[in-house]
């Protein structure tokens, strides 16, 4: 005996689905970026008063110990930059694109 029962398709739940599967991910990227934005100004102000605290207590400006916890903490925070905004800001979209276009317009140019 065959079940020949379609299943039941109402294009308004499919957009409403849609819609709240766009909202999610909107949601969850906004949290990332809260989320970087507080890392980035954590970042600033606890490496300030590290700085500040060196100083004051006779240690040098420019000396690589000074500077250390920002330069450690800021390859982490250049990590979750990366993870947020993702490795598009160096090539963009359509960087490959580009480049395979201007370097075959190159050819053409010293083939004429």
């Amino acid at each position: 005996m065959e079940n020949n029962i379609e299943p039941y398709r109402n294009r308004d739940s499919q957009r409403s689905f849609e819609r709240e599967e766009a909202y999610l991910r909107a949601q969850k990227k906004v949290k990332a970026l809260i989320g970087f934005y507080w890392h980035l100004a954590s970042y600033v102000l606890v490496n300030l008063f590290i700085i500040i605290v060196i100083v004051v207590n006779g240690g040098k400006l420019f000396s690589f110990g000074t500077f250390a916890t920002a330069l450690f903490w800021g390859i982490g925070l250049g990590f979750h930059y990366l993870g947020v905004f993702g490795a598009d800001f160096l090539f963009g979209k359509n960087w490959e694109a580009r480049k395979i276009k201007e370097m075959m317009d190159k050819e053409n140019k010293h083939w004429e």
